[in-house]
Order: structure tokens, then sequence, then C-alpha cells
């Protein structure tokens, strides 16, 4: 398949075909329309670069990220697009915002550009796209998804040492009263995260109570609602851990809104360590996760199934560490 019967199936020309592939403002929305419904049915991919057209490969990667307004992320682009640009490649981005269909326009468009492989960090992947990038050879590393395949690798999170490292310390501060505030149900990241927690929880001999585990936004909004549901109930956790560190950090703002003190009456332990962290007040406990670490990994990834296209993927693992600071400290007496 190509332009020209591209343009045959919509009725236009090939150089209206080529305006609508480059987002020229030049072609009517009618007709930019019929020519996507047809690009999408036949899944035309065209390669716009004629590097790539003689060597196969267009020297660019793909990254696509849930969340540009979490620091997390551009701290990891930042550490990314670094090695990539140590390698003399390049980096084409896209953000989803959480929305499927924002992550199958991110794929389509990497799909155009030909990039050499894509790194995922956004759980909201639907088949049909994950598949297009499988069908069409394109080595593809995700975050956390468990899966692995011809060309496709994963980059778990150990959420297991993590969770440990948190909780004994908790429990070493004589916490008995835990609670957990998630991120969005049913992203694959989440539900990993929430179900390390109850698990570390039976390890040191505490009962989960289903009415601590509350779900948030992975941002601090989130975090503010959960925390109030938290504190709210007539037997409340003396401890909280976040899914990540806006969630805690909503979270403690929430607590101090209310009244409480941290980590007098309140401990709070957040995940991930971005630079935020260290600098509110108090300082907060965190599990850190390496975004440097984290980057590495999946440019190794990324180059190992491009070097060896018929290759089965790897599942790689990314260790967290506990990093205390002020925002832990021992249970309130009356609660012990």
């Amino acid at each position: 398949m190509d332009m020209r019967e591209i343009a045959k199936l919509a009725g236009v020309s090939s150089a209206t075909v080529s305006r609508v592939i480059n987002g020229s403002s030049l072609v009517r929305p009618e007709t930019v329309e019929r020519v996507r419904k047809v690009i999408d049915e036949v899944k035309f991919f065209p390669n716009n670069s004629a590097t790539t057209l003689k060597y196969g490969r267009s020297g660019t990667y793909g990254l696509i990220i849930p969340d540009i307004t979490n620091p997390f992320f551009p701290e990891f682009i930042k550490s990314f697009e670094g090695i990539v640009v140590e390698n003399d490649q390049e980096m084409l981005m896209a953000t989803t915002d959480f929305h499927s269909g924002r992550m199958q326009q991110s794929i389509r468009r990497m799909l155009i550009r030909k990039v050499d492989g894509v790194a995922l960090l956004a759980s909201e992947i639907e088949t049909e796209p994950f598949e297009d990038l499988i069908q069409n050879r394109v080595p593809l590393v995700t975050m956390d998804r468990g899966h692995i395949g011809n060309g496709l690798s994963d980059v778990a999170i150990n959420n297991k040492s993590g969770m440990d490292q948190a909780l004994r310390h908790l429990k070493d501060l004589r916490h008995k009263k835990i609670g957990y505030i998630g991120g969005f149900a049913g992203l694959t990241i989440s539900d990993h995260r929430v179900e390390a927690f109850m698990r570390a929880l039976k390890r040191v001999d505490i009962v989960p109570r289903p009415e601590f585990i509350k779900v948030g936004n992975y941002r601090i909004t989130g975090g503010m609602t959960a925390m109030t549901e938290l504190l709210s109930l007539k037997d409340r956790p003396t401890a909280v851990l976040a899914a990540n560190d806006l969630t805690a950090i909503g979270g403690m703002r929430a607590a101090m809104k209310m009244g409480f003190s941290i980590p007098g009456d309140l401990s709070i332990i957040g995940f991930d360590d971005i630079d935020m962290s260290d600098i509110v007040h108090p300082p907060l406990t965190t599990l850190r996760l390496s975004r440097h670490e984290l980057a590495k990994v999946f440019f190794d990834a990324l180059e190992h199934l491009k070097s060896n296209p018929h290759a089965q993927g790897e599942q790689l693992s990314v260790k967290t560490s506990l990093v205390v600071r002020e925002s832990t400290g021992p249970a309130p007496k009356r609660s012990v």
C-alpha cells in the first residue's frame, strides 16, 4: 500500500494525501477526515524519512508518558533523552494524560515516524495499538505490565522490596493501623503496587483493613481527597503509604488542614523520591526510584531489541530504596 493507492481509495490526489500526512493547513477539514479514515482502515504507516528508506532505521526512539505534570516524568525524560543523545540518536515524545484515545494517537504518530523503538511508561494501552507496534516489528519496552514476547520487553518496579522496607520502618515505629492511597483503579501499575502493599502488611503480621485502602489519581488532588476520607474514619490509620510522592504531598496537606500533626499524629510515606519531596514541610519519607537507572534500563532494552529483531524480550527489574526523612515518626501513644 502506497500513497497513490490511498489517494485512489479516498478519491483525492497523491499530493493531497501527502499534505494530510504532513499536517498541511491547505486541505479542507472534510477531505482531511476522509483521507485519515482511509489511512486508519488500511493501517497505512507512511515513511517520511529518506534515511529510513535507505537504512531501515530512523535514529529516533519514541517515549510515551502518562502525565507531564508529575515531576517524576520530566526527571525521567531528562535522563532518557540525555542517554539517547549521547548515543547520537533522537527522541520523539508524547503524553497521554491517562486517556487511551491519546495513547492510540501517540502510537500511530510513532509508527508514522518509523521510530526504532518505543519506551512506554503509560499503562492505559489498548490491545489494538499494542498489536500495531508488534505487527510492525517496532521494539517495545513497557513498564510494570508483566508481559514479554518477540520484540517486547518489560521493566518491573520491585514493589516488594520497597513495600517491605517501608512497612518494617513503620512497624519499628510501633504503627499497627496503616493505610494506603493508590493510583487509578484498573491500571496495571496501580494494581501491582497495592497488591505489594497488602502482601507486605501480612509479612509484618498486620491484618489488612479494606477501609484503609483508598483510590487516588497520582496527583495532589487525589491525595487530598483520599486522605480526608481516611482521617474522617472513627478508627483512623496512624500511618499512610501513598502510590507516589504527589499523592503523599496532597495527603500531608489535607491532614494538616484538618489539624493533624505530621509526624506526631500521622506518618506518611511516598513513592518515587521526586526533587520536591525533600523540600516540602516536613521533608517526605519516600521510596526512591532512580530515574537515571530506570532510563538506562529502558534504553539498553530498546537497543538490545533493535539489534536482535527476532529475540525474545526480557523481564527486567528496577529496585527501590527507603529514604527516611521527617514525615514518619513513632505511632501516637493512644494507638499503641
